[in-house]
């Protein structure tokens, strides 16, 4: 690794031009393994949990009635909800299918499988806003021994990928709001207009970083240096850069991949998602045959764009509130919501906790064995 006191000693330097930006940042590309020292602790699954649970717990206590819930199962297809199950599939089996394409066969499907359930597992315990990349770029590095750097360009490409979708989905939805009811008439003017600005800052948020990824990475470098000659952004500078030099080399790897790869890697990222839009609809149709089913596969879609501004690991207690916004009366009958919510939760929360659980464990109990069998295979006698 190059020595950083080039870096160090740019710091205090007075504003330069783009030039002297950029060779600061390569002065220190060859970044050592991110400090990445955030762990996962037993709080930060835990709290999040009963946060959600305990509204659940209230949603159940005001809407739901047990007499009228016992008479509304009566109309339960098991098809449809065997249907929402094959959703959860679905989405898990293209999110791996897309992280075996975007490595180029590095991962296979069944390493690709396991690293999509550790990622839907961090994306659980960290702030949406986060969604778990930071930790499984790492976890992917050392669960299938490759590089750091080959793992977080896939992460990085997988990433993107999603937030092009979700960049694309949201001027969609909004001139879909005008012909179908998809934003709740409860949320008001205020929660409209708060969703709308959230929308329009991720948008140009997404737009800048897909500008600097895929087209001119030089730009997003001047800018970032640029920002962090302020006073009070100073002392995260060599960091900023660091990143910076780091995110150069990755954006040079993307951009050699051919127009193809892109369209079929986006092709493939739609699928996890139309699957989580599909899985509500499926769900509330098993149990209310009734249901305006396109109304609701677009609020599904609604609903997953304003989680992703939710700053709870998961979106956990926000979430719950937002499934009784979108599809509460007169989606469906009061007495459904705390069930098909609770059933929501199990599919697309829960389920990935637990299963992450047990992947994290099986990892540390693999490694612990690897390490342990070190010294034993050290000093095995040789035949000369």
């Amino acid at each position: 690794m190059q020595d950083s006191q080039p870096v160090l000693d740019l710091l205090s330097a007075s504003p330069t031009s783009d030039l002297t930006i950029e060779a600061e940042i390569r002065a220190d590309e060859e970044p050592p393994i991110p400090e990445t020292r955030q762990k996962i602790k037993i709080s930060n699954i835990l709290w999040p949990l009963f946060l959600s649970l305990s509204v659940l717990v209230v949603i159940s206590y005001y809407t739901f009635d047990l007499g009228t819930f016992k008479q509304l199962l009566q109309q339960l297809n098991p098809w449809f909800l065997l249907a929402a199950v094959g959703t959860v599939v679905t989405r898990v089996a293209f999110g791996a299918l897309r992280l075996n394409y975007l490595s180029h066969g590095l991962l296979n499907f069944r390493e690709s499988v396991r690293s999509q359930l550790a990622w839907d597992f961090f994306g659980a315990v960290t702030p949406s806003s986060v969604g778990g990349g930071p930790f499984i770029a790492v976890f992917v590095s050392r669960d299938r021994n490759i590089s750091l750097g080959e793992s977080t360009s896939i992460i990085l490409f997988s990433t993107l990928l999603e937030m092009l979708w979700q960049a694309f989905l949201i001027p969609t939805i909004v001139v879909l709001s005008f012909y179908f009811d998809v934003f709740p008439a409860a949320m008001g003017t205020v929660g409209f207009s708060a969703m709308m600005t959230a929308f329009l800052i991720y948008v140009g948020w997404v737009s800048l970083l897909a500008y600097s990824t895929l087209i001119n990475p030089r730009f997003l470098a001047v800018l970032v240096g640029t920002a962090f000659k302020l006073p009070f952004l100073r002392r995260f500078r060599t960091r900023a850069l660091r990143t910076m030099g780091e995110m150069r080399s990755r954006s040079e790897l993307l951009r050699s991949e051919t127009p193809m790869y892109y369209v079929k890697g986006f092709l493939i990222s739609l699928v996890p998602w139309l699957s989580r839009y599909a899985l509500p609809m499926f769900l509330i149709w098993s149990v209310y045959p009734a249901v305006d089913k396109l109304l609701v596969f677009l609020r599904a879609a609604a609903l997953q764009l304003g989680a992703l501004f939710m700053p709870t690991p998961g979106g956990a207690g926000a979430v719950e509130g937002l499934y009784l916004l979108f599809f509460g009366p007169p989606i469906m009958p009061q007495s459904l919501v705390a069930p098909t919510l609770l059933v929501w939760r199990l599919l697309s929360y829960y389920l990935f906790i637990f299963v992450g659980i047990y992947i994290t464990i099986q990892f540390v109990q693999r490694k612990v064995t690897s390490r342990s069998a070190e010294p034993a295979t050290a000093h095995v006698p040789t035949d000369s």
